[in-house]
């Protein structure tokens, strides 16, 4: 399951109303996010949020990319919120690995 697919079950899990805007550009295997830097919008009861979906291994990569985007600003003064959710397998040697959410919310 990709990490988009994490997130989107993660936001309807926590009864918001979340749907994938990123897109493939026709017959390529480009991918394109809304503003540059946007996975997912979800609806929460605290505003509009929109999410960068990445593995826990990109996180860092995925902060440093929306931190460059001016497009992001545009949504931040028109109330929108922004997060970086990446998901990583966590747990102790010889046990079960579990995947698991790390939240950032930037500004």
């Amino acid at each position: 399951m990709s990490p988009t697919a994490r997130t989107l079950r993660e936001c309807r899990r926590r009864g918001w109303i979340a749907q994938v805007v990123e897109q493939t550009v026709p017959k390529t295997f480009i991918k394109r996010d809304f503003l540059g830097v946007i996975d997912v919008i979800a609806i929460t009861p605290d505003g509009i949020l929109g999410i960068q979906c990445t593995s826990g291994t990109n996180h860092a990569a995925r902060v440093s990319k929306a931190l460059e985007e001016p497009r992001l600003i545009a949504w931040l003064k028109a109330g929108g919120k922004f997060a970086v959710w990446s998901w990583s397998k966590t747990g102790a040697r010889g046990q079960r690995k579990l995947w698991t959410l790390r939240e950032e919310e930037l500004f």
